[in-house]
């Protein structure tokens, strides 16, 4: 089935399309397009961000190794740097900090309706694609190559099989998700 769908790019673009929706459809519905819930997460006063997105690690996590153990998917995993990570953390808090929103709620808050994040996110999200293309042949030699550490992984720098990383993570995940719960937050 996996194999059919590889060779077929329109109907792979139409599911991607349609779990993009869905995915949008969730963040609404888990509250995370609204500016309040963020700047609350942001505040400390609001999880709901955070435990979204725990979630989704949890599930991404347990999900993609286990279609990977089955055979049903294969890791390609990009290449990383201090640098990169920098740049990109830098870029992503500074834009999340003032205007609220992150890249996938933002797309989510433009389908409500909200003009902030069509205007301040959508045109401030290829304004900055705009500009790192622009200045990327320079930034790429000075900084984002900056302590390079090629394509590890956590299991691969641990020397253990994946579960042995997706596990322990998963357990600490789910105590942390009742431990909010718990306390209140």
């Amino acid at each position: 089935m996996l194999k059919a769908l590889h060779a077929k790019k329109t109907a792979q673009l139409f599911l991607g399309l349609c779990i993009g929706i869905a995915f949008g459809v969730l963040l609404q519905k888990g509250g995370v397009t609204t500016y309040d819930v963020i700047i609350g997460q942001l505040l400390l006063t609001d999880f709901t961000v955070v435990k979204i997105m725990l979630t989704a690690v949890l599930v991404g996590m347990i999900g993609v190794h286990a279609l990977r153990g089955l055979g049903l998917a294969e890791l390609h995993p990009k290449p990383g740097s201090i640098g990169t990570s920098a740049v990109g953390g830098l870029i992503f808090g500074v834009g999340f900090g003032i205007l609220g929103y992150c890249p996938g709620t933002v797309a989510g808050a433009v389908a409500q309706g909200w003009l902030d994040a069509l205007f301040g996110g959508v045109v401030g999200l290829l304004i900055g694609a705009g500009l790192l293309a622009a200045l990327y042949p320079k930034l790429e030699a000075r900084v984002l190559r900056r302590g390079d550490f090629g394509d590890l992984t956590f299991p691969r720098l641990f020397k253990v099989n994946a579960w042995g990383v997706v596990i322990p993570v998963a357990l600490m995940i789910i105590g942390l998700l009742f431990w909010i719960e718990k306390a209140g937050l």
